[in-house]
């Protein structure tokens, strides 16, 4: 069962709910699904990660949790301003609530 969708499209995370379940399901579903990617060398880190997709407050926390320490910034896709809003960042070039394409 898949419970979370995580797929790497450039520097956008692509996220998704798949099969229904609770977010203590869907936290560690998403949580092993990055521990994945990383392992892999799907994710390996850069400049700015960008995140799109529908996530509970459980599950964008752990997202970034995994991701923060890999990327210099963090943007999250806000829909009503059709743009990602940096939320985390480690890089002089990014500055919190700076909005990004």
């Amino acid at each position: 069962m898949t419970a979370y969708k995580i797929e790497l499209d450039g520097e956008v995370l692509k996220v998704n709910f798949g099969e229904p379940a609770q977010n203590d399901v869907i936290v560690r579903d998403a949580a092993a699904r990055l521990d994945e990617m990383t392992a892999t060398g799907e994710l390996k880190g850069g400049t700015l990660l960008k995140i799109n997709g529908p996530a509970s407050l459980p599950v964008a926390c752990v997202l970034v949790h995994k991701v923060a320490h890999l990327y210099g910034a963090i943007g999250v896709f806000d829909p009503k301003l059709g743009k990602y809003v940096i939320s985390i960042t480690h890089n002089p070039a990014y500055k919190l609530g700076d909005l990004v394409d």
